[in-house]
Protein backbone atom coordinates (compact mmCIF):
# COMPACT_ATOMS: atom_id res chain seq x y z
CA UNK A 1 0.00 0.00 0.00
CA UNK A 2 1.10 3.42 -0.79
CA UNK A 3 2.52 5.54 1.85
CA UNK A 4 0.69 9.44 2.74
CA UNK A 5 3.97 11.01 1.03
CA UNK A 6 4.00 8.48 -1.88
CA UNK A 7 0.64 9.81 -2.60
CA UNK A 8 0.95 13.03 -1.73
CA UNK A 9 4.12 13.08 -4.07
CA UNK A 10 2.54 11.60 -6.67
CA UNK A 11 0.10 14.16 -7.07
CA UNK A 12 2.23 17.21 -5.66
CA UNK A 13 5.61 16.71 -6.67
CA UNK A 14 7.92 19.24 -4.89
CA UNK A 15 5.17 20.96 -3.18
CA UNK A 16 5.79 18.36 -0.29
CA UNK A 17 9.06 19.10 1.33
CA UNK A 18 10.38 16.36 4.42
CA UNK A 19 13.31 19.26 4.70
CA UNK A 20 14.63 18.85 8.37
CA UNK A 21 14.94 22.39 8.89
CA UNK A 22 11.23 23.23 7.66
CA UNK A 23 9.75 20.27 9.63
CA UNK A 24 11.87 21.57 13.11
CA UNK A 25 9.82 24.92 12.21
CA UNK A 26 7.13 23.64 12.30
CA UNK A 27 7.31 22.09 15.54
CA UNK A 28 6.69 24.93 17.60
CA UNK A 29 5.19 28.76 17.51
CA UNK A 30 5.70 32.28 18.90
CA UNK A 31 4.72 31.08 22.77
CA UNK A 32 7.86 28.95 22.64
CA UNK A 33 6.03 25.50 22.72
CA UNK A 34 7.59 22.87 20.53
CA UNK A 35 6.15 19.19 19.69
CA UNK A 36 8.72 16.74 21.50
CA UNK A 37 8.90 15.18 17.32
CA UNK A 38 8.96 16.63 13.91
CA UNK A 39 5.96 15.91 11.65
CA UNK A 40 5.76 13.91 8.47
CA UNK A 41 6.00 16.18 6.20
CA UNK A 42 5.27 20.21 4.92
CA UNK A 43 2.84 20.63 1.80
CA UNK A 44 3.39 24.29 0.56
CA UNK A 45 -0.14 24.64 -0.88
CA UNK A 46 0.46 27.27 -4.19
CA UNK A 47 -3.70 27.22 -4.95
CA UNK A 48 -6.78 25.80 -3.72
CA UNK A 49 -6.04 22.56 -5.69
CA UNK A 50 -3.23 21.18 -3.36
CA UNK A 51 -5.20 21.94 -0.42
CA UNK A 52 -8.10 19.75 -1.55
CA UNK A 53 -5.66 16.86 -2.90
CA UNK A 54 -3.82 16.97 0.80
CA UNK A 55 -6.68 16.45 2.55
CA UNK A 56 -8.53 14.40 0.18
CA UNK A 57 -5.60 11.96 0.63
CA UNK A 58 -5.51 12.58 4.23
CA UNK A 59 -8.69 11.56 4.79
CA UNK A 60 -8.55 8.72 2.56
CA UNK A 61 -5.07 7.14 4.93
CA UNK A 62 -6.32 8.87 8.31
CA UNK A 63 -3.52 11.43 8.35
CA UNK A 64 -4.01 14.04 10.89
CA UNK A 65 -3.81 17.70 9.72
CA UNK A 66 -2.23 20.54 10.72
CA UNK A 67 -2.75 24.07 8.85
CA UNK A 68 -0.07 26.66 9.46
CA UNK A 69 0.28 30.08 7.99
CA UNK A 70 3.39 31.97 9.34
CA UNK A 71 3.95 30.31 12.65
CA UNK A 72 3.34 33.59 14.67
CA UNK A 73 1.03 32.13 16.54
CA UNK A 74 1.13 32.23 20.94
CA UNK A 75 -1.45 29.41 22.00
CA UNK A 76 0.63 26.36 20.28
CA UNK A 77 -2.17 25.82 17.58
CA UNK A 78 0.05 25.47 14.57
CA UNK A 79 2.08 23.94 16.11
CA UNK A 80 2.72 20.02 14.50
CA UNK A 81 4.30 16.57 15.68
CA UNK A 82 4.93 12.61 14.92
CA UNK A 83 2.53 11.32 12.52
CA UNK A 84 0.91 14.81 11.57
CA UNK A 85 1.09 16.66 8.45
CA UNK A 86 1.61 20.22 8.43
CA UNK A 87 -0.48 22.10 5.51
CA UNK A 88 1.26 25.13 4.83
CA UNK A 89 -1.06 28.35 3.23
CA UNK A 90 2.39 30.69 3.51
CA UNK A 91 2.75 30.72 0.18
CA UNK A 92 -0.69 31.72 -1.19
CA UNK A 93 -0.74 35.72 -0.77
CA UNK A 94 -2.47 36.93 -3.66
CA UNK A 95 -5.11 40.21 -3.47
CA UNK A 96 -7.75 38.07 -5.82
CA UNK A 97 -9.81 40.60 -6.03
CA UNK A 98 -10.31 44.60 -4.88
CA UNK A 99 -13.43 45.98 -5.11
CA UNK A 100 -13.23 49.75 -4.27
CA UNK A 101 -16.94 50.52 -5.04
CA UNK A 102 -18.18 47.82 -2.42
CA UNK A 103 -15.06 48.12 -0.13
CA UNK A 104 -14.40 44.38 -0.07
CA UNK A 105 -11.54 42.13 -1.18
CA UNK A 106 -11.24 38.93 -1.65
CA UNK A 107 -7.69 37.20 -0.49
CA UNK A 108 -5.42 34.19 -0.41
CA UNK A 109 -4.59 32.77 3.86
CA UNK A 110 -0.65 33.41 3.01
CA UNK A 111 -1.20 36.80 2.40
CA UNK A 112 0.73 39.27 5.91
CA UNK A 113 -1.64 41.79 7.62
CA UNK A 114 0.30 44.78 7.02
CA UNK A 115 1.08 43.64 3.29
CA UNK A 116 -2.19 43.53 2.61
CA UNK A 117 -2.91 47.30 4.23
CA UNK A 118 0.20 48.34 1.62
CA UNK A 119 -1.51 47.38 -1.19
CA UNK A 120 -4.92 48.80 -0.34
CA UNK A 121 -3.52 52.19 1.06
CA UNK A 122 -3.51 53.71 -2.77
CA UNK A 123 -6.94 53.42 -2.84
CA UNK A 124 -7.78 55.21 0.10
CA UNK A 125 -8.73 51.75 2.06
CA UNK A 126 -7.67 49.69 4.78
CA UNK A 127 -8.33 46.00 6.69
CA UNK A 128 -9.09 47.28 9.87
CA UNK A 129 -8.01 44.05 12.34
CA UNK A 130 -4.35 45.71 13.79
CA UNK A 131 -2.81 42.64 15.72
CA UNK A 132 0.42 43.60 17.11
CA UNK A 133 2.21 40.80 14.79
CA UNK A 134 0.81 42.65 11.51
CA UNK A 135 3.81 42.86 10.10
CA UNK A 136 4.63 39.14 10.26
CA UNK A 137 1.05 37.88 10.55
CA UNK A 138 -1.34 36.21 7.44
CA UNK A 139 -4.44 36.94 7.35
CA UNK A 140 -5.65 33.67 7.42
CA UNK A 141 -4.16 33.28 10.95
CA UNK A 142 -5.80 36.52 11.84
CA UNK A 143 -9.25 34.72 11.04
CA UNK A 144 -8.24 30.94 12.67
CA UNK A 145 -8.01 32.52 15.64
CA UNK A 146 -9.95 35.98 15.36
CA UNK A 147 -7.03 37.89 16.04
CA UNK A 148 -7.95 41.65 17.61
CA UNK A 149 -5.15 44.53 18.48
CA UNK A 150 -4.87 47.65 19.10
CA UNK A 151 -7.74 48.97 17.04
CA UNK A 152 -10.34 46.37 17.71
CA UNK A 153 -12.09 48.80 20.43
CA UNK A 154 -13.12 51.27 17.76
CA UNK A 155 -13.05 49.37 14.59
CA UNK A 156 -13.20 45.62 15.23
CA UNK A 157 -11.97 42.49 15.66
CA UNK A 158 -11.17 40.05 12.79
CA UNK A 159 -14.63 38.32 12.80
CA UNK A 160 -16.30 41.91 11.84
CA UNK A 161 -14.08 42.15 9.21
CA UNK A 162 -14.90 38.80 7.33
CA UNK A 163 -18.30 38.62 5.07
CA UNK A 164 -17.54 35.48 3.13
CA UNK A 165 -14.63 32.45 3.10
CA UNK A 166 -13.55 29.47 0.90
CA UNK A 167 -13.26 26.82 3.25
CA UNK A 168 -11.60 23.05 2.02
CA UNK A 169 -13.81 20.42 4.32
CA UNK A 170 -11.36 17.60 5.79
CA UNK A 171 -12.66 14.89 3.00
CA UNK A 172 -11.59 17.68 0.58
CA UNK A 173 -15.47 19.18 -0.50
CA UNK A 174 -15.19 22.84 -0.95
CA UNK A 175 -17.52 25.38 0.43
CA UNK A 176 -18.45 29.20 -0.21
CA UNK A 177 -19.62 30.44 2.51
CA UNK A 178 -20.94 34.26 3.34
CA UNK A 179 -21.55 36.74 1.32
CA UNK A 180 -20.39 39.96 -0.54
CA UNK A 181 -23.26 42.37 0.21
CA UNK A 182 -23.13 44.24 3.95
CA UNK A 183 -26.21 42.36 4.75
CA UNK A 184 -27.00 38.83 5.22
CA UNK A 185 -28.93 36.06 7.56
CA UNK A 186 -29.58 33.28 4.46
CA UNK A 187 -28.96 30.32 7.02
CA UNK A 188 -26.56 29.92 9.75
CA UNK A 189 -23.43 32.05 10.01
CA UNK A 190 -21.02 29.44 9.09
CA UNK A 191 -18.60 32.02 7.87
CA UNK A 192 -18.30 33.43 11.47
CA UNK A 193 -18.18 29.64 12.66
CA UNK A 194 -15.11 29.57 11.25
CA UNK A 195 -13.86 32.57 12.25
CA UNK A 196 -11.76 31.83 15.57
CA UNK A 197 -12.13 27.90 14.85
CA UNK A 198 -8.50 27.43 14.86
CA UNK A 199 -7.81 25.38 11.99
CA UNK A 200 -10.30 22.55 13.65
CA UNK A 201 -13.23 22.65 11.32
CA UNK A 202 -11.67 23.83 8.21
CA UNK A 203 -8.99 24.83 5.83
CA UNK A 204 -9.27 28.57 5.24
CA UNK A 205 -8.71 28.93 1.03
CA UNK A 206 -9.41 32.47 0.58
CA UNK A 207 -11.45 35.21 2.41
CA UNK A 208 -13.68 38.18 1.74
CA UNK A 209 -12.87 40.65 3.97
CA UNK A 210 -14.56 44.15 4.53
CA UNK A 211 -12.44 47.03 4.03
CA UNK A 212 -12.98 50.44 5.29
CA UNK A 213 -12.15 53.90 4.30
CA UNK A 214 -8.52 55.41 5.56
CA UNK A 215 -9.53 57.44 8.56
CA UNK A 216 -10.23 61.32 7.98
CA UNK A 217 -9.91 64.25 10.15
CA UNK A 218 -7.29 64.90 12.89
CA UNK A 219 -5.86 62.40 15.17
CA UNK A 220 -4.90 62.85 18.91
CA UNK A 221 -2.32 61.14 20.67
CA UNK A 222 -1.94 61.59 25.14
CA UNK A 223 1.14 60.27 26.61
CA UNK A 224 0.22 59.78 30.37
CA UNK A 225 2.10 58.24 33.05
CA UNK A 226 0.40 57.03 37.03
CA UNK A 227 1.76 56.14 39.99
CA UNK A 228 0.24 52.74 39.72
CA UNK A 229 -0.97 50.48 36.82
CA UNK A 230 -4.40 50.12 38.61
CA UNK A 231 -5.24 54.30 38.57
CA UNK A 232 -4.01 53.98 34.89
CA UNK A 233 -6.45 50.85 34.39
CA UNK A 234 -9.20 53.11 36.45
CA UNK A 235 -8.68 56.13 33.78
CA UNK A 236 -8.87 54.09 30.84
CA UNK A 237 -12.14 52.22 32.36
CA UNK A 238 -13.52 55.92 33.34
CA UNK A 239 -12.51 56.83 29.40
CA UNK A 240 -14.59 53.97 28.17
CA UNK A 241 -17.27 54.78 30.87
CA UNK A 242 -17.64 58.42 29.54
CA UNK A 243 -18.62 57.57 25.47
CA UNK A 244 -15.63 58.34 23.99
CA UNK A 245 -14.07 55.82 22.30
CA UNK A 246 -10.59 55.78 21.08
CA UNK A 247 -8.97 53.96 18.10
CA UNK A 248 -6.50 52.79 20.64
CA UNK A 249 -5.99 52.94 24.73
CA UNK A 250 -3.38 50.51 25.83
CA UNK A 251 -2.44 50.77 29.34
CA UNK A 252 1.42 48.99 29.96
CA UNK A 253 2.54 48.41 33.91
CA UNK A 254 5.61 50.28 34.92
CA UNK A 255 7.79 46.63 34.53
CA UNK A 256 6.73 46.87 30.99
CA UNK A 257 7.41 50.68 30.45
CA UNK A 258 11.37 49.57 31.94
CA UNK A 259 12.11 46.58 29.85
CA UNK A 260 10.86 48.38 26.63
CA UNK A 261 13.01 51.56 27.38
CA UNK A 262 15.94 49.36 27.88
CA UNK A 263 14.96 47.39 24.40
CA UNK A 264 14.86 50.78 22.70
CA UNK A 265 17.94 52.22 24.49
CA UNK A 266 15.80 54.99 25.79
CA UNK A 267 15.24 56.66 29.12
CA UNK A 268 12.77 55.33 31.64
CA UNK A 269 10.42 56.47 34.18
CA UNK A 270 8.98 54.81 37.09
CA UNK A 271 5.47 54.88 36.30
CA UNK A 272 2.38 53.24 34.57
CA UNK A 273 1.92 54.33 31.20
CA UNK A 274 -1.58 54.90 29.46
CA UNK A 275 -1.72 55.22 25.55
CA UNK A 276 -5.01 57.32 24.08
CA UNK A 277 -5.26 58.09 20.44
CA UNK A 278 -8.34 59.80 18.91
CA UNK A 279 -8.72 59.98 15.21
CA UNK A 280 -11.56 61.60 13.49
CA UNK A 281 -12.94 64.64 12.68
CA UNK A 282 -13.93 64.87 16.67
CA UNK A 283 -10.30 63.69 17.50
CA UNK A 284 -9.60 66.95 19.47
CA UNK A 285 -12.77 67.82 21.36
CA UNK A 286 -12.59 63.59 22.27
CA UNK A 287 -8.73 64.11 23.49
CA UNK A 288 -9.62 67.03 25.38
CA UNK A 289 -12.07 65.11 27.57
CA UNK A 290 -10.00 62.28 27.96
CA UNK A 291 -7.05 64.27 29.52
CA UNK A 292 -9.22 66.27 31.55
CA UNK A 293 -10.68 62.18 32.85
CA UNK A 294 -6.86 61.09 33.20
CA UNK A 295 -5.26 64.50 34.72
CA UNK A 296 -8.75 64.41 37.00
CA UNK A 297 -7.58 60.96 38.53
CA UNK A 298 -3.52 62.19 39.30
CA UNK A 299 -1.89 61.18 35.56
CA UNK A 300 0.40 63.11 34.31
CA UNK A 301 -0.56 63.98 30.16
CA UNK A 302 1.01 65.35 27.35
CA UNK A 303 -0.74 65.49 23.84
CA UNK A 304 0.11 65.13 20.49
CA UNK A 305 -1.17 65.84 16.93
CA UNK A 306 1.87 65.37 15.22
CA UNK A 307 1.76 61.94 13.08
CA UNK A 308 5.11 61.61 13.45
CA UNK A 309 5.48 61.57 17.45
CA UNK A 310 2.39 59.47 17.35
CA UNK A 311 4.03 56.81 15.52
CA UNK A 312 6.62 56.89 18.20
CA UNK A 313 4.50 56.47 20.68
CA UNK A 314 2.89 53.49 18.96
CA UNK A 315 6.27 51.97 18.31
CA UNK A 316 7.05 52.21 22.02
CA UNK A 317 3.59 49.49 22.95
CA UNK A 318 4.53 47.74 19.22
CA UNK A 319 7.93 47.00 20.61
CA UNK A 320 6.50 44.63 23.66
CA UNK A 321 6.78 41.45 22.71
CA UNK A 322 10.50 41.84 21.20
CA UNK A 323 11.38 43.96 24.55
CA UNK A 324 10.06 40.30 26.22
CA UNK A 325 12.43 37.89 24.28
CA UNK A 326 15.34 39.89 25.41
CA UNK A 327 14.71 38.65 28.51
CA UNK A 328 14.49 35.04 28.54
CA UNK A 329 12.06 32.38 28.08
CA UNK A 330 8.56 34.21 27.55
CA UNK A 331 5.18 32.56 28.25
CA UNK A 332 2.70 34.77 26.67
CA UNK A 333 -0.24 34.64 27.98
CA UNK A 334 -3.97 36.55 27.25
CA UNK A 335 -7.07 36.92 29.04
CA UNK A 336 -9.52 39.59 28.72
CA UNK A 337 -12.16 40.92 31.57
CA UNK A 338 -14.84 43.30 31.67
CA UNK A 339 -12.79 46.76 31.75
CA UNK A 340 -14.61 47.86 35.01
CA UNK A 341 -12.30 44.78 36.13
CA UNK A 342 -9.18 46.23 34.75
CA UNK A 343 -7.46 47.88 37.64
CA UNK A 344 -8.54 44.50 40.04
CA UNK A 345 -7.08 42.04 36.97
CA UNK A 346 -3.66 44.14 37.69
CA UNK A 347 -3.38 43.89 40.89
CA UNK A 348 -4.49 40.20 41.10
CA UNK A 349 -1.62 39.85 38.26
CA UNK A 350 1.03 41.80 40.57
CA UNK A 351 -0.51 39.45 43.49
CA UNK A 352 0.89 36.24 41.80
CA UNK A 353 3.82 37.59 40.48
CA UNK A 354 5.19 38.74 44.07
CA UNK A 355 3.73 35.26 45.81
CA UNK A 356 5.61 32.91 42.77
CA UNK A 357 8.50 35.62 42.41
CA UNK A 358 8.37 35.79 39.00
CA UNK A 359 8.67 38.68 36.70
CA UNK A 360 5.08 38.84 34.81
CA UNK A 361 5.20 42.34 33.02
CA UNK A 362 1.56 43.43 31.57
CA UNK A 363 0.50 45.00 28.85
CA UNK A 364 -3.49 45.65 28.11
CA UNK A 365 -5.68 46.21 25.12
CA UNK A 366 -7.64 48.89 27.72
CA UNK A 367 -10.67 49.55 25.27
CA UNK A 368 -11.86 45.82 25.14
CA UNK A 369 -10.38 44.56 28.70
CA UNK A 370 -7.79 42.44 26.67
CA UNK A 371 -4.79 41.79 28.71
CA UNK A 372 -1.09 40.16 27.97
CA UNK A 373 0.90 39.05 30.68
CA UNK A 374 3.96 38.16 30.43
CA UNK A 375 5.49 35.20 32.44
CA UNK A 376 9.49 35.69 32.32
CA UNK A 377 11.83 32.22 33.42
CA UNK A 378 14.77 30.51 32.94
CA UNK A 379 13.86 27.46 31.13
CA UNK A 380 14.83 24.06 32.78
CA UNK A 381 18.30 22.25 31.28
CA UNK A 382 16.48 19.08 31.21
CA UNK A 383 13.23 20.66 29.26
CA UNK A 384 14.24 23.60 27.53
CA UNK A 385 11.43 23.78 25.44
CA UNK A 386 9.14 23.15 28.55
CA UNK A 387 7.23 25.23 30.69
CA UNK A 388 8.63 25.04 34.48
CA UNK A 389 5.24 23.84 36.52
CA UNK A 390 5.44 26.67 39.28
CA UNK A 391 5.02 28.98 36.00
CA UNK A 392 2.07 26.92 35.10
CA UNK A 393 0.92 27.10 38.66
CA UNK A 394 0.87 31.06 38.66
CA UNK A 395 -0.67 30.96 35.12
CA UNK A 396 -3.19 28.73 36.43
CA UNK A 397 -4.11 31.74 39.01
CA UNK A 398 -4.19 33.87 36.55
CA UNK A 399 -6.80 32.42 34.59
CA UNK A 400 -9.06 31.24 37.39
CA UNK A 401 -9.09 34.93 38.75
CA UNK A 402 -9.71 36.26 35.08
CA UNK A 403 -12.86 33.84 35.08
CA UNK A 404 -14.23 34.67 38.63
CA UNK A 405 -14.20 38.76 37.36
CA UNK A 406 -16.82 37.68 34.82
CA UNK A 407 -13.92 37.55 31.85
CA UNK A 408 -12.16 34.81 29.59
CA UNK A 409 -9.38 32.76 28.98
CA UNK A 410 -8.53 34.65 25.61
CA UNK A 411 -9.53 37.50 23.89
CA UNK A 412 -7.63 36.86 20.67
CA UNK A 413 -4.76 34.47 20.91
CA UNK A 414 -6.82 31.37 21.01
CA UNK A 415 -6.96 28.28 23.15
CA UNK A 416 -4.47 26.24 21.19
CA UNK A 417 -2.89 23.69 23.16
CA UNK A 418 -1.52 25.58 26.33
CA UNK A 419 -4.93 26.72 27.09
CA UNK A 420 -6.57 23.40 26.55
CA UNK A 421 -6.19 22.22 30.31
CA UNK A 422 -8.80 24.83 31.50
CA UNK A 423 -11.11 25.52 28.71
CA UNK A 424 -14.14 23.19 30.16
CA UNK A 425 -13.58 26.04 33.19
CA UNK A 426 -15.23 28.51 31.00
CA UNK A 427 -17.46 26.57 28.62
CA UNK A 428 -18.48 23.74 31.19
CA UNK A 429 -19.61 20.12 30.40
CA UNK A 430 -22.26 20.74 28.24
CA UNK A 431 -21.09 23.42 26.02
CA UNK A 432 -17.99 21.90 25.88
CA UNK A 433 -19.62 18.64 24.39
CA UNK A 434 -21.78 20.69 22.07
CA UNK A 435 -18.44 22.26 20.41
CA UNK A 436 -17.08 18.90 20.09
CA UNK A 437 -20.17 17.43 18.34
CA UNK A 438 -20.12 20.36 15.96
CA UNK A 439 -15.85 19.49 15.18
CA UNK A 440 -17.53 16.00 14.32
CA UNK A 441 -19.79 16.92 11.68
CA UNK A 442 -16.90 19.06 10.24
CA UNK A 443 -14.80 16.35 10.36
CA UNK A 444 -15.59 12.67 11.24
CA UNK A 445 -12.45 11.01 11.18
CA UNK A 446 -10.70 14.40 13.66
CA UNK A 447 -8.37 14.75 11.90
CA UNK A 448 -7.82 18.12 11.48
CA UNK A 449 -5.87 19.85 13.80
CA UNK A 450 -6.68 17.12 16.93
CA UNK A 451 -6.07 18.01 19.74
CA UNK A 452 -6.41 21.67 19.94
CA UNK A 453 -9.01 23.92 21.35
CA UNK A 454 -11.30 21.64 22.61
Amino acid sequence: MATVLDLLRARLGDAVSTDAAELDAARADKSGHAAPDRPLAVVNAREIDDIVATMRIATQTRTPVVTRGAGTGLAGGAVAGAGELVLSTARMTALVELNVDDEYAVVEPGIINGDLNALLAPHGLWFAPDPASRAISTVGGNIATNAGGLLCAKYGVTRDAVLGLTVVLADGRVLDLGRRTVKGVAGLDLTALLVGSEGTLGVIARATVRLRPLPRGGIATIAAYFPDVERAARAASVISASGLVPAIMEVLDARSVAVIAAYLGQPAREAAFLLVHHDGPGAAADADDSLAVIRSLGGEAELTTDPDESEGLFRVRRSFHGAMERRGRVLIEDVCVPRSALPEMFARIADIERRFGLEIPTIAHAGDGNLHPNFVFTPDPLDPDGVPEHVWRAADEMFVAALALGGTLTGEHGVGLLKKRWIGDELGDDQQQLQRGIKALFDPLGILNPGKAY
